[in-house]
């Protein structure tokens, strides 16, 4: 299985944990790392590449901090442009078709906050819905998204322990898949590679 990685931070040299958790994708073997900032810091996304870069991997990683419930503002124009109708869905479009879409999302707030009596008021899974369902739309197998909460209060051994969880989960993704996943109402992936 081959991995793009679509990574989006605008502020990638004020992101300890971010910076962190990019050194995963050095060590899986036929991944692509690619950072939209640096590539399109002008915001002048070339359609054609992106698409092709698609085409060409088999599981989509969108690796981004969680802006505003959301997700910065040049991966929101990447999708706006890139999954073109005709193309990604819609009539004729099924060039995305069973590939897999997974998101790593760094969040300040702690997970506690992220439920109906938390601050935040609904799950991470929730705020995701418009992601999981542009992945459907574009006949995508849409996967739990991992998640790295409380980025601010992180001690070093837990940042490690999200290292490694975030290493191996992606090892056992790319080698065998992860049957039932379009289905799997888990609110985040972390519970799932811990346990496996």
């Amino acid at each position: 299985m081959k991995i793009l990685v679509l990574f989006a931070h605008p502020l990638l040299e004020k992101s300890h944990i971010n910076r962190e958790l990019v050194k995963v994708y050095a060590d899986i073997e036929q991944l692509t790392f690619h950072d939209l900032y640096e590539r399109y810091p002008e915001f002048d996304i070339d359609i054609e590449f992106e698409k092709n870069l698609l085409v060409e991997h088999d599981l989509i990683i969108f690796h981004h901090p969680f802006y505003w419930y959301s997700c910065p503002p040049l991966m929101k124009q990447w999708i706006d442009m890139v999954l073109e109708v005709g193309w990604a869905y819609g009539n004729g479009g099924f060039a995305l078709q069973n590939k897999m879409w997974f998101q790593v999302i760094s969040a300040g707030g702690m997970e506690k906050a992220y439920n109906p009596e938390g601050h935040n008021r609904y799950s991470i899974r929730e705020y995701l819905r418009p992601f999981e369902q542009t992945a459907r739309l574009c006949r995508m197998k849409y996967l739990p998204p991992y998640v790295v909460f409380g980025t601010h209060r992180l001690s070093r051994e837990e940042l490690n322990e999200h290292i490694t969880n975030l290493k191996e989960g992606l090892r056992f993704l790319k080698n065998e898949g992860f049957p039932g996943c379009e289905t799997d109402n888990s609110n985040c992936l972390n519970k799932w590679i811990k346990s496996s």
